[in-house]
């Protein structure tokens, strides 16, 4: 293949992301489009050969970077080149799930092929182990195909089963296959019904939630009884308490990041909130001892309830900082590579 000449042809073509809607294209090269979707459109270079052109470089690096993860299996295209906006690939023949369904049934081996293909997303690193079965392709000799991967890596939230696969299937097909799944794999059957029951139950319940109209005026009378600030005396004690609260829990984390003692932290709270309650109010009634020490040993249970919170959520703050400094570490070793690779070319 040509680099040079497809890098002419690619200047003349033009690809638009649209919201909720293939791309526009503008192509005034002579290759011609074989077909568009949500993230580019495929031009033919030759008998062998296509160029996916991307509407922005996110798509493309994504989808650049979950072709090299499966590089070393037989389920994915082969890359020939790569520009910020292109891909240069194999054309993938053959026929796509969709149509092949259209006139011949599922057989349990192309159920198996399936399973394989989803097993294979899940080995090699993909984070949605879905896919449309219009993407899916069978060769002449029965192996599987599958283009647009774009959408199966850096994703924060997925299915935690092929949803989109079963529901693109049909649900006669989408029966089949789950059966020759529950025979060849029982433990993977069993879970998947249990997310696809999860599913129905949340889609139940927003129907029930959807229509439901609260009566406002009702709310609005009885929403009263959670006013405090009318009662002066109610007030002042609700206030009184909330920066009690605010001051424990900013001093307890303040204390746990100097690694202080938590016990010994929460004994000067609250000696010191002893101090500012007599100096703020000399004419209080003081509680007896007995009753005041059972208000401390509940402010103590909360605040080792609270130290265990603040440790848990510091503990995953870190985790989350180091997974996304590993993330972005990856990114940038893979961006650096792909710019020593154009140096070089």
């Amino acid at each position: 293949m040509d680099i040079k000449q497809l890098k002419i042809w690619l200047k003349d073509i033009q690809v638009q992301n649209v919201v909720n809607s293939d791309v526009e294209v503008v192509n005034n090269s002579p290759l011609i489009m074989l077909g568009k979707g949500r993230q580019g459109a495929v031009f033919q270079v030759s008998d062998d050969v296509c160029v996916k052109v991307f509407g922005n470089e996110e798509d493309c690096e994504r989808e650049h970077y979950a072709l090299s993860l499966g590089k070393e299996t037989n389920l994915f295209p082969t890359v020939h080149a790569k520009g910020p906006l292109y891909i240069a690939m194999d054309i993938v023949k053959g026929v796509d799930i969709r149509e092949y369904l259209q006139s011949q049934p599922l057989s349990e081996a192309l159920s198996a092929k399936l399973l394989e293909m989803l097993i294979t997303f899940k080995k090699i690193g993909y984070e949605r182990i879905d896919h449309h079965k219009r993407q899916i392709y069978l060769q002449l000799d029965g192996s599987l195909k599958v283009i647009d991967v774009a959408r199966t890596v850096w994703r924060d939230r997925v299915y935690p089963y092929p949803r989109k696969l079963l529901t693109s299937l049909g649900e006669e097909n989408k029966a089949i296959f789950l059966a020759h799944v529950q025979e060849m794999a029982p433990e993977v059957y069993a879970e998947w019904l249990h997310y696809i029951r999860m599913e129905e139950i949340s889609h139940q319940i927003y129907q029930i939630l959807l229509p439901e109209k609260p009566n406002k005026n009702t709310l609005k009378k009885l929403s009263s009884q959670l006013l405090t600030t009318e009662d002066e005396a109610k007030y002042v004690a609700q206030l009184q308490g909330l920066v009690h609260k605010v001051f424990k829990e900013e001093w307890i984390k303040t204390m746990l990041a100097r690694g202080k003692n938590p016990d010994a932290v929460m004994e000067k709270i609250d000696e010191y909130w002893d101090a500012r309650e007599q100096e703020l109010f000399p004419d209080r009634d003081r509680k007896g001892g007995k009753d005041r020490n059972s208000e401390r040993d509940r402010n103590r249970h909360e605040g080792k309830r609270f130290v265990g919170e603040s440790r848990r959520d510091n503990d995953k703050h870190h985790n989350r900082n180091r997974y996304e400094g590993e993330r972005n570490h990856d990114r940038h070793r893979r961006s650096g590579h792909k710019n020593r690779k154009r140096h070089h070319s």
